[in-house]
């Protein structure tokens, strides 16, 4: 049977270079970076060098990136480092998006207890943000503001080098989640003019287990993680060097890679929107037309016009050897509708019904053929599943 992985939102393959760049660290020049002997001091320079190269690929400087385990963290610790270094008593609300990821919206939402206010901002029916709609919202109470770059579930690329401006206007420090968009689109801090910023090396074809975030030089922030004075002691323990120079490999790939990627990937999505759209009239095609990543095509069958199991479908493409998702929280193993696509104004069976297929480096035009294909029969067995059998009699 044919495999074909159109999930890369979730994860993306190792890129064989990087991991060719990071097996000597995990070898001969194993030593632990803050050691100040030969092998502590090679790690260190191969942990500076990394730190450095991604920092220019951001447009950021190399002290200003520091290293985590992932996009989760990065994001959990711009939330909690702010919070908890710039509230006051005058000023003690968070402002963020209804189409966040959960690792920016459960924190915000955890802080409650400790008297913080959350206030949401909303998003029109592509998932857009409107900068008008952020400046009437921002109160002199709101000291943090948190909005995604690029939308995980539906791709969407939100104005942040408009919003970022009027955030700073107002002294209010302004963060970014850009895990979905480094590497797809150029991402540059100043430009963007954001004071925090969140990556993650495992998107990209880099290895699991790393992020880092961006912080502006200047910005109030506590430290995360206690008990060493690593990472210019905003984070302690032991660094990772060796996903740190893959991540760096990864990032240097995307360097050279990127419009290439971009422009053949973007073709495939666009072949893949219109086989689906020619097949099924009654598909929504989730996401701003063209403010969107260019790897991400997120659809749903209208509820309206058919009825369709939404996680019937995953598994059918899955039995076809097509990995795809729903772009939705799983819980107690039955598909939840998804809080990005009710925040669009889609209604809860329509947002049931949906894949998210997220294309990759390796995406061929044969898979995407093959993929509209098994979508095509998924969906007639599925509707025939529905039907009420013949009496018997």
């Amino acid at each position: 049977m044919k495999q074909v992985y159109l999930d890369h939102c979730a994860t993306t393959p190792i890129d064989p270079r990087v991991l060719d760049a990071m097996m000597p660290y995990y070898s001969g020049e194993y030593g632990n970076a803050s050691s100040i002997h030969g092998y502590g001091r090679r790690a260190r320079q191969a942990l500076e060098e990394s730190r450095e190269r991604i920092a220019q690929f951001l447009g950021a400087k190399y002290d200003e990136l520091f290293f985590t385990s992932g996009g989760t963290e990065s994001d959990n610790y711009a939330i909690y480092g702010i919070a908890r270094a710039s509230r006051t008593d005058r000023r003690s609300s968070i402002m963020t998006t209804a189409i966040e990821h959960h690792a920016i919206l459960d924190p915000v939402a955890s802080l409650r207890a400790e008297g913080i206010v959350s206030k949401t901002i909303d998003v029109d029916r592509d998932a857009m943000i409107d900068p008008d709609d952020v400046r009437r919202k921002l109160d002199d109470d709101v000291f943090f503001v948190s909005i995604v770059h690029a939308n995980n579930e539906v791709g969407t690329i939100e104005p942040i080098e408009t919003i970022a401006p009027i955030c700073r206007e107002k002294g209010i420090v302004f963060h970014t989640d850009a895990v979905q968009s480094v590497g797809k689109i150029p991402v540059n801090v100043t430009e963007l003019g954001v004071d925090l910023l969140s990556l993650s090396a495992h998107k990209i074809y880099g290895p699991k287990g790393i992020g880092a975030l961006f912080i502006r030089k200047g910005t109030k922030i506590e430290s995360f993680i206690k008990g060493g004075a690593q990472e210019s002691n905003r984070r302690a323990g032991t660094e990772n060097v060796p996903l740190a120079v893959g991540f760096a490999k990864a990032i240097e790939l995307c360097l050279h890679q990127m419009a290439d990627d971009h422009s053949r990937i973007l073709r495939l999505k666009e072949l893949l929107r219109e086989k689906i759209r020619k097949q099924f009239d009654d598909v929504i095609v989730n996401g701003h037309a063209s403010k969107s990543l260019p790897h991400v095509l997120n659809v749903s069958f209208d509820s309206s016009k058919r009825l369709v199991d939404g996680e019937a479908l995953i598994m059918g493409l899955d039995l076809h050897g097509v990995a795809v998702t729903s772009g939705s929280a799983c819980a107690s193993g039955s598909l939840q509708p998804s809080h990005v696509l009710l925040a669009m104004g889609r209604d809860q069976l329509t947002a049931r019904a949906t894949i998210r297929f997220s294309l990759g480096r390796g995406t061929t035009e044969d898979e995407i053929n093959y993929t509209v294909d098994a979508l095509k029969e998924v969906v007639a067995r599925a509707e025939k599943a529905k039907k009420p059998s013949p009496g018997v009699g």
